[in-house]
């Protein structure tokens, strides 16, 4: 079975995210299609950058399910947009933060969130909350390097993330660190070596393939979410958004 698996990164800011990003992942039974907003916030470090960037979300899923994909990963560690996005379609939608603090419980005890910003923490925080894994969570460690500074800047946020992984492991009892924000794809190693220099061998999820590796099963399993959580909204009166409509 071929999967092909829609990446909508929720921002309008080019280069932020590519194809070539994700090809690692790709293979003869994985491909990918990838799309970005074309109205909403450049990055998402907020409940408002968040809120504007939905309706793009809303209308990248539709058009992915439209044009063959199998699974859509919303690009971002707020998971915007993805209830909205479930109840538009039926093939898998899925978060990357919810998938990994998911996964983070399983392979530990307790997990630690290392991100971008200050801003971020209640929304991770309250993410936490709503995916009922809250009482695994350790603490939520920030860099203090905005999202569109992190190219620019990835020597130090590697020796960053690795330094505050290190100490939500040692301080915080940490046994799995969760990288915070989708913009750290490929960091994970650089975390990894650290922590094992120090004698621990802790598990670092990378959101970006870990959501991509458990979309691709879905797809095999041929499940997707629940239409009776999920369902499809009806017809309304819903000025400028008769896209939307069931």
């Amino acid at each position: 079975m071929t999967a092909t698996i829609h990446i909508i990164t929720p921002v309008i800011t080019e280069g932020i995210r590519s194809l070539d990003d994700v090809a690692p992942l790709a293979g003869k039974d994985l491909h990918f299609t990838h799309s970005l907003l074309e109205k909403g916030p450049s990055s998402i470090e907020s409940e408002v950058d968040e809120a504007l960037a939905v309706p793009g979300i809303m209308q990248a899923a539709l058009a992915a399910e439209e044009s063959g994909a199998d699974a859509v990963i919303i690009d971002c560690m707020g998971d915007p947009g993805l209830k909205a996005a479930r109840e538009l379609v039926r093939i898998p939608v899925l978060g990357p933060a919810e998938t990994s603090m998911h996964l983070a419980a399983m392979l530990g005890h307790k997990f630690s969130i290392v991100t971008v910003l200050d801003s971020v923490r209640p929304l991770l925080d309250d993410l936490a909350r709503v995916y009922a894994v809250h009482d695994k969570l350790a603490s939520i460690r920030v860099i203090n390097i905005p999202v569109l500074e992190i190219e620019q800047r990835i020597a130090e946020v590697q020796d960053c993330l690795a330094e505050i992984a290190l100490a939500a492991v040692e301080q915080d009892g940490a046994d799995v660190i969760v990288l915070g924000c989708t913009g750290f794809l490929g960091c994970a190693d650089a975390i990894t070596e650290r922590l094992e220099s120090r004698g621990y061998s802790v598990p670092v999820i990378d959101p970006v393939p870990a959501t991509v590796c458990v979309a691709q099963a879905l797809v095999k399993a041929g499940l997707t979410h629940s239409s009776k959580t999920y369902p499809k909204p009806g017809p309304k009166s819903m000025a400028g958004l008769a896209t939307f409509q069931g």
